[in-house]
């Protein structure tokens, strides 16, 4: 029998990883965005999160709206935990936002959680009425 390796110690103040299931938040609003120390903060590297399943409502039709949105930033001293960013973009699921909004609070949200050197949040919108909707915002802002 394989003996298993025992469990690292999460970093402090991460209190989504490892939980188990976890019920998405009703809104952004009420939903953590948790960060760890950077394991390399004297380097300069990207991350990319690629969340193509990106879904909330047309906050006029109440209609669902379906995104693929795109979460790059380059870490200063924290990165952010990915399983508590899942959790955040579901919080969207019900709320009514322009695409706009959307994509421009998620910017405000990464950067109040981890401070990174430069970000870039995209969303590509689905069309609706044949119209799609891409949203880029940048930080520092350009």
């Amino acid at each position: 029998m394989k003996r298993q390796k025992p469990r690292a110690a999460l970093p402090a103040g991460l209190t989504l990883l490892g939980g188990g299931t976890m019920p998405t938040p009703p809104s952004p609003d009420q939903a953590t965005l948790e960060a760890f120390p950077n394991p390399a903060p004297t380097r300069g590297y990207q991350v990319t999160f690629d969340c193509p399943e990106f879904t909330s409502l047309c906050p006029v039709t109440g209609q669902p709206d379906f995104a693929h949105i795109i979460i790059t930033y380059w870490p200063n001293k924290q990165c952010v935990e990915s399983k508590s960013l899942k959790l955040y973009l579901g919080s969207f699921r019900n709320q009514g936002c322009f695409a706009e909004t959307i994509v421009n609070r998620i910017l405000d949200d990464v950067v109040a959680c981890c401070r990174p050197r430069r970000a870039v949040i995209t969303g590509r919108f689905t069309p609706r009425g044949g119209i799609g909707i891409e949203v880029t915002a940048t930080y520092p802002h350009e």
